[in-house]
């Protein structure tokens, strides 16, 4: 699935489309996550946009009269692309705007989403209950360990939890924790304030690695423009299983924990 850096990197490849107006919208397959109201067809033609911001993995499409919410889902793809360009295979929805621009939607697994979001996106129902951004002040040391303090499951899971933060999902939970020396399994509660500190350092560090590399182009991955990222090859931990650990040349351990693989070295993430 698409985290945070492909989610970003993915909203600032579609910056060409701002301060253009669409003009016509096409709904191949509505049947995704949730079912793209066809009262778009009809609302957004001639409508600006006007800004693309990003909330946690959601891209929130700002136009004259609302909010479109974008979302990859497990495998979906934006893409920007000229009008010309025949439709493929699971490319469910368009938007065409005048310069002759297509954003375009493929997603297989259709687990993604397109939805209008009104006026008020923050007080939509997927937004509402969100977390603070891993990139934004608010997430400190001090604010995960005070959210954290009765919380028995494993850190790696809580730090995956999108009320606690945003956009830490699988892959950047697993480099964040070896960064910070700090075992996967850990209870949540157990951790200091010192640990949380470094750990909050590490996610913004892995992050904003992430970002400047353009993302991790893993199975489904492409930016707007059809670039892959390349923070893959810049992984401690994430999808090494029996690779020597490039800190203590300790293979590299896989195991599961909430149901996902979870990659670590035992020697430099002792378990407190």
């Amino acid at each position: 699935m698409p985290e945070l850096p492909e989610v970003e990197t993915t909203r600032l490849g579609l910056l060409p489309l701002l301060n253009h107006h669409v003009t016509q919208v096409v709904i191949r397959n509505g049947s995704l996550r949730w079912p793209i109201p066809q009262s778009l067809i009809e609302s957004l033609p001639q409508q600006t946009l006007k800004a693309l911001t990003r909330r946690a993995k959601y891209i929130l499409a700002h136009f004259d009269q609302g909010v479109l919410l974008l979302h990859l889902g497990m495998s979906g793809r934006l893409r920007l692309l000229s009008q010309d360009v025949p439709p493929q295979k699971h490319d469910h929805f368009d938007l065409i705007f005048n310069t002759g621009q297509v954003l375009r939607l493929h997603d297989p697994r259709r687990f993604g989403a397109v939805l209008w979001a009104g006026d008020d996106p923050q007080s939509h129902q997927l937004l509402s209950a969100l977390g603070p951004e891993p990139l934004d002040d608010e997430f400190s040391g001090y604010y995960l360990q005070q959210n954290m303090r009765t919380r028995t499951a494993a850190i790696k899971t809580t730090i995956m939890d999108s009320h606690i933060v945003v956009g830490v999902g699988n892959i950047y939970a697993s480099e964040s924790l070896f960064r910070a020396r700090i075992h996967p399994q850990t209870p949540a509660k157990a951790l200091s304030l010192d640990d949380c500190n470094r750990l909050v350092v590490a996610i913004k560090s892995t992050l904003h690695d992430a970002l400047a590399a353009g993302g991790s182009s893993l199975r489904d991955f492409l930016s707007a423009d059809g670039s892959p990222g390349y923070f893959q090859q810049a992984y401690f931990a994430y999808a090494r299983a029996g690779q020597p650990c490039k800190i203590c040349a300790n293979p590299i351990k896989n195991i599961r924990l909430g149901q996902r693989s979870t990659f670590y070295c035992d020697v430099c993430q002792p378990l407190l």
